[in-house]
């Protein structure tokens, strides 16, 4: 017969076994085997108090981190793209994984849970690979989309938006969370971007005029849309002299 659970409460909690462990206590005398020297030997430079050997020295001999040269550097904006066909997101739809209409599009957080990716890295970018099995319209919202995969997927009826996401950005839209909002960009290089029509963005006005009355168009995107879409109207003073 099993045993029945024991219901918890203020009298029987207790720390999990083998989760606390006494504290190391040294220079306590000879019967706790961490006496006298405390453990750390007879003499030497790892004996005494201080600072001691730094990371990184291998006693006076060169260091591997001098032995091996330098090469190239590392860009601190790069980023990379989870890849999706468009005949692996056909193929996925015929099998029931994936759906998609004007109030629930296809998002980074339905590719993932779906198993069509197995990772979102900094963004989904659409790719048009495919497209001659692709026939469904669909909805989506991805980071990026090439030329031929916008255009395969306007030529069944469908629409597609890039839009901007940060790290935490990409996290909420992953775990679902609606209560934080979106960052904007911030660099002129992703400003220009998702301002470009040609690319879809979603602070394009072209592109919001084209999404008019879809429900899933947010309000936050035409505030960026004016906001940020200044610099198209703003003309260069040159004082001359």
């Amino acid at each position: 017969m099993a045993s029945r659970a024991v219901r918890v409460t203020l009298a029987n909690l207790k720390p999990a076994p083998g989760s606390q462990h006494n504290q190391k206590r040294v220079g306590r005398g000879q019967g706790s085997g961490y006496g006298r020297t405390a453990g750390r030997g007879a003499n030497g430079q790892k004996s005494r108090s201080g600072p001691g050997i730094r990371p990184g020295f291998e006693g006076g001999q060169t260091p591997i981190t001098k032995l091996f040269p330098k090469r190239g550097f590392v860009n601190q904006n790069e980023k990379t793209w989870a890849p999706v066909n468009l005949d692996r997101i056909q193929h996925w739809i015929d099998q029931g994984r994936l759906t998609s209409s004007p109030e629930h599009p296809i998002t980074a957080r339905d590719l993932l849970l779906s198993g069509c990716v197995h990772n979102v890295h900094d963004g989904i970018k659409i790719l048009g690979d495919g497209a001659k099995h692709f026939t469904t319209p669909i909805y989506v919202v991805a980071s990026r989309a090439s030329k031929s995969a916008i255009e395969a997927i306007e030529k069944t009826g469908g629409k597609v938006v890039c839009k901007y996401y940060n790290t935490l950005a990409l996290q909420d839209c992953v775990e679902g969370r609606i209560d934080r909002i979106s960052a904007a960009p911030t660099r002129r290089e992703d400003i220009v971007w998702y301002g470009n029509h040609r690319n879809r963005g979603f602070m394009s006005p072209d592109t919001l005029k084209s999404l008019e009355g879809l429900p899933f168009v947010e309000e936050r995107w035409k505030l960026l849309a004016s906001e940020l879409g200044r610099w198209k109207k703003q003309e260069i003073i040159v004082n001359s002299k």
